[in-house]
């Protein structure tokens, strides 16, 4: 193979001409049913808009099955899965400090509950990263993006009282989704990742190209201004990753002018943050989000260190804990700090933090070494570059029952596996 993908790892004979068993098939099905799950599309339409998933014990228990699949996944790999779950000391870490936050969480009973949802949540992007390979890890992320794209399709064209939203932003799609945001953000992931698995899929490459460019098409619809502004980035992260992979002076030069076009962006935001609020049709509070993350901050500085306990804040009871003082700030009461930073010094402190921070640059670190060495960058590199935008809007790390969290732990764990991990199954 030459090309963009020259140098691409290789699967061993024995991966490649081994048939795929019943169990491989089924494990692999099951995998995309998790990922369903874990996508929380189904929420609305079942539920209705009033549903609160963290409170509602048979929203709960829905996402039992996908629990079940995440060990299930682990017990047919386990030396994989326990490999690249060592591998990555502050993931570890992390998940080691939410646990241990039930010592002086300010709601204990939502903390250890939370705590086990998200260790099984993580487990299950684990075990995904463990089993399969870039390709078949594409490949299955893009049919879950693929039937959550023709169901929104669907809904907004034909349940447009569902598809769509009526009180705010009227008409603006949302899909099976709450908000117009969220669906554009999805659709922003899943259109990049149809891209990228056409690239690693040349035999189904007009189906997967056709795809992104449906979902870019829905971006469009959503009206979401981030979301566009999200793709836009993560198309030029798969550009990047496809001129690095073919090697020589010019990937110098890709990665240099790469850095020197984030610096000037970096800048102009400094320099001129009312244009840039205006190209995402946003207010100088972003929505009412400085409010918030004003009044997290101020919280947060109360107990820096460890924070208040991880997934205590927010449906926490009382009128004189940490929620009631940013909701009188804020002005009304959020249902997260909307970024991802401040959540984990909300929730864990500096401690937190200082883990998230670690597991993400271990991560990214790999992610650019991986453009010299595996195709996987195709897939990984425009995905974290979306998640890394999203994180300064949205509380996305470490998130229980949530498909970003799992994808971004799947590819971690990929990445830390390398090529050490040769003997793919079927469906790689």
């Amino acid at each position: 193979m030459s090309g963009a993908l020259a140098g691409a790892e290789v699967a061993t004979p024995a991966a490649a001409d081994h048939p795929a068993s019943a169990v491989d098939i089924i494990a692999w099905l099951g995998a995309v049913g998790m990922l369903l799950l874990y996508s929380q599309a189904w929420l609305v339409p079942l539920f209705g808009e009033k549903i609160d998933p963290s409170s509602s014990a048979v929203v709960r228990a829905a996402f039992i099955p996908a629990y079940a699949v995440g060990i299930l996944l682990l017990a047919l790999k386990p030396g994989a899965t326990f490999a690249g779950i060592v591998r990555q000391p502050f993931l570890l870490l992390l998940l080691g400090v939410a646990a241990a936050s039930l010592a002086w969480s300010v709601s204990p009973d939502q903390t250890i509950r939370r705590a086990i949802a998200v260790g099984l949540t993580t487990l299950g992007g684990v075990a995904l990263g463990a089993r399969w390979g870039w390709r078949g890890l594409a490949e299955m992320l893009a049919l879950t993006f693929g039937l959550l794209a023709v169901v929104s399709l669907i809904l907004g064209l034909f349940v447009p009282s569902v598809g769509r939203m009526v009180v705010e932003f009227p008409g603006a799609w949302r899909g099976p989704w709450l908000e117009k945001n969220t669906f554009g953000s999805q659709m922003a992931f899943g259109s990049l990742l149809f891209f990228a698995t056409g690239l690693l899929r040349p035999e189904r490459r007009g189906l997967w190209f056709v795809m992104g460019g449906l979902a870019l098409v829905m971006i469009f619809a959503s009206t979401s201004k981030t979301s566009l502004v999200a793709f836009m980035l993560g198309g030029a992260a798969l550009g990047l990753a496809l001129v690095v992979r073919r090697g020589g002076s010019v990937s110098v030069l890709a990665i240099y002018g790469a850095a020197v076009a984030l610096g000037g962006l970096a800048t102009a935001i400094v320099m001129a943050p009312d244009i840039f609020l205006t190209l995402l049709g946003k207010d100088a509070t972003l929505s009412g989000r400085t409010k918030i993350w004003a009044a997290v901050i101020q919280q947060a500085r109360l107990q820096p260190w460890l924070g208040y306990g991880y997934g205590a804040v927010w449906d926490e009871e009382g009128g004189w804990g940490p929620l009631a003082w940013i909701v009188n700030q804020a002005g009304f009461k959020p249902d997260h700090s909307h970024n991802s930073w401040l959540e984990q010094w909300l929730g864990l402190g500096y401690v937190g933090v200082g883990a998230w921070a670690l597991y993400y640059l271990t991560t990214m670190g790999r992610t650019l070494m991986a453009m010299f060495r595996s195709e996987g960058a195709i897939v990984c590199l425009p995905f974290f570059a979306v998640f890394s935008l999203m994180t300064l809007s949205e509380s996305m790390v470490l998130s229980y029952n949530d498909m970003r969290w799992v994808m971004f732990v799947a590819f971690s764990t990929r990445l830390a596996l390398g090529r050490r991990d040769s003997a793919r199954p079927p469906l790689s």
